[in-house]
């Protein structure tokens, strides 16, 4: 039998380079990508609802649909890949229901990660990489789109969600790891190369 395949997480605000890094690593150790929400049929649906800035909506609800995708994605896709020995790269988990619908929203923290641990169960990652980038540099980068939920919102509730990833990242100790996104794509990738170097890729 093969042993369990690691499982990395790329986290980060929208401008990041996160999903870029997040595939190439993907990519170069022949592992399965995926992201969240939507990479299931299911999920296509309920990211078609929480993404769409002309339904009106509660960070509580939003909250409960990412919940439900991520319910349903860790048993049909994450778990089944990773039990079967292959490794998986993640763009976002269950830190950015944290960051953007606790930090950034205002939920309960407290219940969130109870309701966070409901749908995940022990699916944890072995370590998550946050690109942290200034909301100044972000907004240079940024094409916004005022149809997006997230990417129309205002400046305070996108700092409240950097302060709260970097507070994740501090409480998380050594399962995270935080690169500088202001860097270029090369030393970006270069130093996320340099943590994952560490890990054993190969636990056959």
């Amino acid at each position: 039998m093969s042993s369990r395949g690691l499982f990395i997480v790329f986290e980060g605000g929208d401008a990041s380079g996160k999903s870029t890094q997040a595939r190439r690593v993907a990519e170069h150790h022949d592992a399965y990508f995926t992201f969240e929400p939507g990479d299931t049929p299911l999920g296509i649906e309920l990211r078609r609802w929480v993404l769409d800035a002309s339904t009106e909506m509660s960070p509580v609800t939003e909250a409960l649909l990412m919940l439900s995708d991520r319910a349903h994605h860790v048993r049909t896709v994450i778990e089944p890949t990773l039990a079967s020995g292959r490794s998986l790269v993640s763009d976002r988990y269950f830190a950015s229901t944290l960051a953007y619908q606790g930090f950034g929203g205002g939920v309960d923290l407290e219940r969130l990660r109870a309701a966070t641990d409901l749908a995940i169960g022990t699916c944890r990652p072995d370590l998550t990489i946050l690109i942290d980038l200034s909301l100044e540099v972000a907004n240079e980068r940024r094409v916004f789109d005022a149809k997006d939920r997230f990417e129309s919102a205002d400046f305070d509730f996108h700092q409240r969600v950097r302060d709260g990833y970097l507070a994740l990242a501090a409480s998380y100790g050594d399962a995270w790891c935080v690169v500088d996104g202001s860097r270029t794509e090369a030393e970006v990738a270069a130093l996320i190369d340099e943590r994952l170097a560490a890990l054993p890729w190969s636990r056959a």
